[in-house]
């Protein structure tokens, strides 16, 4: 019987790649993102603010990464592919400096690493996207690569989870999450060429930034998108910490049982992210994002529930990790479609450097504080998940407002 793929976009071969590629290194990530802070709190023995800051730390040569990598991306000579190589060569040393770190000092530098390699690759990789798809594709185009990223980090979660359950086995984690970079870098040298057009390439220079940053529509995006990456940073790096020590009043989930839950999370988003995206593509991006806005705030109101009920715990942890799902998904596409939309084409690298820095801002944000809130009475951190929820009035305000500008343009 003959697979009927009619269904999928008809997008450039190119994003098939790359979304693969994606998918590989992702993996590697999944293996290690959500296990990462449970790891260096429980077994090496560091404290959850401590852990926060250091993973936070990431997100300050993640500035630094954007920067330069919105720059280069837009470059003559290094443009999106050399930035991509190089972005992928440096996170897989970051993967090998985390895997060795036994102490505070250590696990900083393997973060300040991988926020370098980070920074550097989301501009290449999201301009890369934007240049092989036209306008009315684009938003499902980066659902693909979303929903490539998502299926990596599900079946990393997976292993991740099944090989801490059978051998404990932390350490090997970073190191695999190593070796899926320097295979994802094979993929981009062998497969990936370099998609801006000559013409598009090197005009600006540090210009480009001024340009940029005079743009008051996407001014006006930058405050609700650092929100909104802040409360990702809330379920990437502060829920699993959450789920372990204060779960039901205090009784905390097993390893195992986290694994599940952030595997249910990613299966939903990779089942809705291109149904999500297409359905909501008939609507003005930051009405979609107001839909995602919301999402996020049942998701906490959910999370606090979870923490203090005594019966229903894992009812409600199943239920928030959905919503939760629901609003990433929604999220993602919507944000970067914007983003390079709003862009002239010769400062695409430098638009789409600007929607990542606002991710290095809220994972700076979200760590520092969220460690903070952990390390504080059961009280507090149960009711931190609730002021969360509340400040999503403040998003849905914000773009409301981006809506009229947008639409009255």
């Amino acid at each position: 019987m003959k697979l009927n793929l009619s269904w999928l976009p008809q997008l450039d071969r190119q994003v098939w790649i790359l979304a693969a590629g994606r998918l590989l290194s992702q993996w590697g990530s999944g293996l290690t993102f959500f296990y990462l802070p449970i790891f260096f709190v429980n077994q090496v023995g560091l404290s959850s603010s401590s852990v926060g800051f250091a993973l936070s730390t990431a997100s300050v040569s993640g500035v630094v990464g954007r920067i330069l990598g919105g720059s280069m991306t837009d470059s003559a000579f290094w443009g999106r592919r050399r930035t991509l190589m190089l972005a992928v060569a440096i996170s897989a040393v970051a993967a090998l400096v985390i895997s060795v770190a036994n102490d505070f000092p250590s696990l900083v530098a393997g973060n300040l690493v991988m926020g370098m390699g980070v920074g550097l690759y989301w501009p290449a990789t999201e301009s890369t996207v934007a240049d092989l798809s036209t306008a009315e594709q684009r938003n499902e185009a980066y659902a693909i690569t979303r929903l490539a990223d998502n299926v990596g980090l599900s079946l990393g979660v997976v292993v991740g989870g099944a090989l801490i359950a059978l051998a404990n086995a932390y350490r090997i984690l970073f190191v695999i999450d190593s070796v899926s970079f320097l295979i994802f870098l094979g993929v981009v040298y062998v497969a990936i060429p370099e998609s801006a057009q000559g013409s598009a390439r090197g005009r600006h220079g540090a210009k480009g930034w001024l340009v940029a940053l005079q743009d008051r529509r996407l001014l006006i995006y930058i405050t609700v998108n650092i929100m909104i990456t802040t409360y990702l940073a809330q379920v990437n790096m502060v829920l699993p910490l959450y789920l372990k020590n204060f779960a039901q009043q205090g009784e905390g989930f097993s390893e195992a049982i986290i694994s599940g839950l952030f595997t249910w999370n990613l299966i939903l988003s990779v089942i809705t992210q291109l149904p999500l995206a297409r359905y909501l593509n008939r609507f003005s991006r930051p009405r979609v994002l107001m839909v995602s806005a919301c999402a996020w705030a049942i998701g906490f109101l959910l999370v606090g529930l979870m923490g203090i009920s005594e019966n229903f715990g894992l009812l409600w942890a199943i239920l928030a990790l959905g919503g939760v799902a629901i609003a990433t998904v929604i999220y993602a596409p919507a944000a970067s479609s914007l983003v390079a939309t709003l862009a002239p084409e010769s400062l695409r690298g430098v638009y789409l450097s600007i929607n990542s820095l606002c991710w290095a801002v809220g994972y700076f944000i979200g760590p520092l504080v969220g460690g903070i809130a952990l390390d504080q009475t059961p009280a507090v951190a149960h009711s931190y998940w609730v002021g969360l929820a509340g400040s999503v009035a403040i998003a849905l305000a914000i773009l409301s407002f981006l809506d009229q500008r947008l639409q009255s343009a």
